[in-house]
């Protein structure tokens, strides 16, 4: 699926990765006997890095008891004369987690990285050191720039299935050999246990692994962390993370379905009456924070998760938090609404930095889709999640804020903006257009779907005509909830010429099959 030349990944993947891939396995799927014995700090759970600029990146780890963490850089696998990087100490504070920055990397280059956990108490005893790689931004435009982004995993109570290959999409987006991983939420399920068996339509059994914090709902810090924990059971997630890096956005399930701040729940079962959704938000972020490198949150579970990532001349990303600062789930008929899926703050960051922004392309990563309609029904009231509600007339609620945005962008002529999502479980390609819109004083643009990752698929949403979208290509199933067992798993998959500047948009499915694909020209205001 990739013509590019592979300079260290693919002899990492041969080599020092793969041969240290059995002394990575987390305590119940394999281990190294001898570290084990000798007391010395052991990584388990692989290597993560994320939010890779130009010139930095994050490094994460999570250790098995108290250490230091050691980062060692080089320009090759051979770790001839490696950089070394001090990291924070691990401990329970942490869960055992930790991240590094790494400033000053050379630009468009691949680096080699490994990390060592060390006894705080003697620093000579340090663990089994585990790699993994990745590729600096380009400071050069004609380098060109590919990323794959999808959504949603562990879902519906599929989870981890071993019979078909676990979480085998991650297999299938490593061979495109991206330069990042856009993962537009919904990392785990909070709220939805995991079952060792499910039986199928068919009558067949998906077994999955499970742990005792997905044997329920995620209420205390202990649960989401081992939330966040399960899915790095999975190789192939794990082989994914060390070669290839990740921007991460989170939304709804990363807390609870549907979840909106000052939302109170619960009538005893599965959650206690009057839990908080916003105490089990704080406790989801401080988890989501130590488990996942994240730029803007630094180790803080206050930190705030939207950003910009800046991935040099080509490309900025700008990763939205559709989910902290929203109003609450209703009817969305309002005419008025200061608030918004945004608020206010976040609306007029992102104005700046778009405004700000000298990239070719601007992706914005909405973690909901804009013109698919997606219910919340309470109590039989028709309260919507996302930002339509289904009138396809003048922008109504969350539409005004959008309409706000897409107005901007028209006006201040800024270039190159696409819009990127995942949350409905199907892939889909949407172009809006004022010619069919009911509010018109914006420039067409184009808004792709893709997901879930491993969770159950969906049949499509429907449209809401406010900003005219034609939905180009769709591909999801006719019933609901279908297995990962039984296809329907996607991801996208984003390829920017450097010479032309072109921005093609491949719609993938989980083996890598290409089923829809749509080439962009740069320098416009409208597609």
């Amino acid at each position: 699926m990739s013509d590019r030349p592979f300079p260290g990944r693919r002899s990492v993947l041969r080599g020092s990765l793969a041969a240290s891939a059995a002394l990575t396995l987390p305590a119940g799927l394999g281990a190294a006997p001898a570290f084990a014995r000798s007391g010395r700090p052991r990584a388990g759970w692989g290597v993560q890095a994320g939010d890779v600029t130009t010139d930095s990146g994050l490094v994460w780890v999570r250790s098995d008891r108290p250490a230091r963490m050691i980062v060692e850089t080089s320009a090759t696998e051979s770790f001839r004369n490696p950089r070394r990087w001090h990291g924070p100490l691990l401990g329970s504070g942490t869960d055992f987690t930790g991240t590094t920055r790494l400033r000053g990397l050379p630009s468009g280059e691949q680096i080699h990285y490994r990390v060592l956990l060390a006894d705080p108490d003697d620093p000579r005893r340090t663990g089994e050191p585990v790699t993994g790689t990745f590729r600096t931004a380009p400071a050069k435009r004609r380098q060109g720039v590919r990323f794959v982004w999808s959504g949603d995993l562990a879902g519906q109570g599929w989870g981890i299935n071993e019979s078909i290959g676990g979480y085998r999409i991650f297999d299938a987006m490593a061979k495109a050999d991206p330069d990042f991983f856009l993962c537009s939420g919904d990392n785990i399920y909070a709220d939805g246990p995991i079952a060792a068996t499910a039986t199928l339509p068919d009558g067949s059994v998906y077994r999955s692994l499970t742990t005792e914090e997905k044997s329920h709902v995620a209420i205390s810090l202990d649960d989401y962390r081992g939330n966040f924990r399960y899915n790095l059971l999975d190789p192939a997630l794990r082989r994914f993370n060390a070669q290839v890096p990740n921007i991460i956005q989170w939304d709804d399930h990363e807390v609870r379905n549907n979840w909106y701040p000052g939302e109170v729940i619960g009538t005893g079962t599965p959650y206690p009456a009057g839990t908080r959704l916003d105490d089990l938000a704080l406790r989801s972020r401080q988890a989501f924070s130590e488990y996942f490198p994240v730029s803007t949150i630094s180790g803080r579970p206050d930190g705030r998760i939207y950003r910009a990532v800046h991935h040099g001349p080509l490309l900025d990303v700008f990763v939205l938090d559709m989910r902290t600062y929203r109003n609450a789930n209703s009817p969305d008929d309002q005419t008025t609404d200061p608030v918004g899926i945004l608020g206010r703050e976040q609306l007029e960051w992102l104005k700046r930095e778009l405004a700000k922004s000298r990239a070719v392309w601007k992706v914005i990563a909405n973690d909901m889709p804009l013109g698919l309609v997606v219910p919340d029904p309470v109590e039989g009231k028709p309260d919507f999640e996302a930002v339509a509600q289904g009138d396809p007339g003048a922008p109504l609620g969350r539409e005004l804020q959008i309409a706000e945005l897409l107005r901007f962008i028209k006006h201040r002529r800024i270039t190159g903006t696409v819009w990127l999502t995942a949350d409905v479980h199907h892939t889909s390609a949407q172009h809006y257009d004022p010619s069919r819109a009911a509010f018109k004083d914006f420039e067409p643009f184009w808004e792709f779907v893709s997901g879930p990752l491993n969770a159950g698929a969906f049949p499509a949403n429907a449209l809401d005509g406010t900003f005219g979208p034609d939905r180009v290509f769709v591909k999801a199933p006719t019933a609901s909830n279908v297995s990962p067992a039984e296809g329907y798993q996607f991801f996208g998959e984003v390829d920017i010429d450097g010479d032309s500047g072109e921005l093609t948009v491949r719609l993938r499915e989980y083996d890598g099959t290409v089923l829809f694909t749509r080439t962009l020209q740069p320098g416009r205001v409208g597609q």
